[in-house]
């Protein structure tokens, strides 16, 4: 799910939510738009203690190639492997910016297997001609820029603990059906840190709600922290609010 939109000083106008059936979908789509500033839920790098222990190249963009050569079936005896080999409590090596953003460790394969999402995607992000700003070196002129993002920060800013999504049709419960209807509005009125007011139509707003996966929501959500970052950039901010001391090769969740 691809959330198209617009951002004119604090306001962010979601121009269209955009449904994508496969991943060569999802890579057309992002080369058929000449010019975007994306943020993208899934991780951009690996920890920097896992990527050490294994021998990879400690470059990212050659770590990132070396990690695309290999299987979902070699990266999972791979981790596995380093995570055996660790004390309980501590079998996941973590990147620095999981603790502020409250992410979960790039390498795990399940619940949520993001080791997979990052295999899958960043390759495409890369085949699409974006610029990864603090990952690579600084570009004279570039059309595409690639953020990392997390809804579920953004949103944990505005709902707690609150769940508001699920994709079990059993846990799709009233209560989550309001928490969606909470963030909603909350993004509407600019209520969070990012001081960013989402514009809706009716229809989308009811698009947002209704869709109890949360897929729709969470694209708006990164669609929002993007906005953020343009933001940063428009004022003179050429790493689009990363940290200028930012691991260049773990990455950075943008706003964490």
């Amino acid at each position: 799910m691809l959330a198209w939109g617009q951002c004119d000083g604090h306001r962010v106008r979601l121009t269209q939510l955009q449904g994508l059936s496969s991943l060569p979908d999802f890579l057309t789509a992002l080369q058929n738009a000449p010019h975007w500033v994306g943020g993208f839920d899934l991780p951009f790098g690996l920890p920097r203690e896992l990527v050490q222990s294994l021998g990879w190249p400690l470059q990212w963009q050659e770590c990132i190639r070396h990690y695309a050569s290999l299987s979902r079936a070699d990266i999972r005896a791979q981790f596995a492997a380093f995570c055996d080999a660790r004390p309980v409590g501590g079998k996941f090596a973590h990147r620095v910016t999981d603790l502020p953003a409250g992410s979960s460790s790039s390498m795990k394969w399940v619940n949520p297997p993001v080791a997979y999402m990052l295999h899958a995607g960043v390759p495409l992000l890369l085949a699409s001609g974006a610029y990864f700003p603090g990952l690579q070196p600084a570009a004279a002129t570039f059309s595409r820029v690639a953020l990392e993002a997390y809804p579920g920060m953004l949103a944990r800013e505005v709902l707690g603990s609150r769940s508001y999504k699920s994709d079990d049709r059993a846990k799709q419960t009233p209560e989550r059906l309001i928490a969606r209807k909470d963030l909603v509005n909350a993004l509407e009125l600019g209520q969070s840190r990012w001081q960013l007011r989402l514009h809706l139509s009716h229809a989308q707003r009811d698009a947002l709600v209704a869709d109890a996966s949360g897929d729709t929501l969470d694209a708006v959500l990164c669609l929002v922290q993007a906005a953020w970052a343009q933001q940063r950039h428009v004022q003179g901010d050429p790493l689009y609010g990363l940290p200028a001391d930012m691991d260049p090769l773990e990455g950075w969740i943008v706003g964490a």
